[in-house]
């Protein structure tokens, strides 16, 4: 793992986390271990309306967390209830914290590849729906990152469980002073979240 990342986690403060909170990450942390306990694969989709933000944003770093704990047969990905476009203030907060980030096709939907190391796979960024063929079909947890996508899309075909993990959107900063701290805000609480989750697995 790049060591910029490995300083970014070790800096995460996991114990700010509220009981109220991990109670909410309690299914996840459940799914995760269940499967890891058969010596399955984890599949875990993150969905949110545009999978433009957050749903990105929990994809990268709960991919980087089960790397950096060394947690085998993770595969996360994100999807949304319609397509936009991943919002480019995405890949410059991930970029801040480590991440190699390189377009690697550019039209109105780009596609990024992201590299939390050298040798690992890289994670493929773009807006896709929640069902996309780049997503699996069965045997996943849908974990729905926004309370739109979570209340209006209350049946995800294929999903073996459904947990809601919602965090609040940082579009609301767009194009304001505040835009680059609120996005930075929330990448961190979203890898603090998911640094919790992933340190709790056995």
């Amino acid at each position: 793992m790049f060591s910029e990342i490995e300083m970014s986690i070790k800096a995460l403060k996991p114990e700010t986390i509220s009981d109220e909170r991990k109670a909410i990450l309690q299914p996840l942390t459940d799914f995760i271990q269940l499967k890891v306990s058969k010596n399955q694969s984890v599949n875990i989709n993150f969905i949110c309306t545009h999978n433009s933000r957050r749903s990105h944003f929990s994809q990268v770093w709960g991919q980087t967390m089960a790397n950096f704990f060394n947690i085998k047969n993770v595969f996360c990905y994100s999807g949304g209830t319609e397509t936009n476009a991943l919002f480019p203030m995405v890949t410059e907060t991930l970029r801040n914290s480590g991440f190699q980030i390189k377009m690697i096709s550019k039209n109105e939907n780009p596609i990024y590849s992201i590299k939390f190391s050298e040798n690992d796979h890289p994670i493929i960024g773009f807006s896709k729906k929640f069902d996309d063929d780049f997503n699996p079909k069965s045997e996943f947890a849908a974990v729905m990152t926004c309370s739109q996508a979570d209340g209006g899309c209350p049946f995800i075909s294929g999903a073996e469980k459904r947990i809601a993990i919602t965090f609040e959107d940082p579009k609301i900063f767009d194009n304001t002073p505040q835009q680059a701290a609120k996005y930075q805000e929330r990448s961190l609480q979203i890898a603090t979240e998911l640094l919790y989750v992933f340190s709790q697995i056995k």
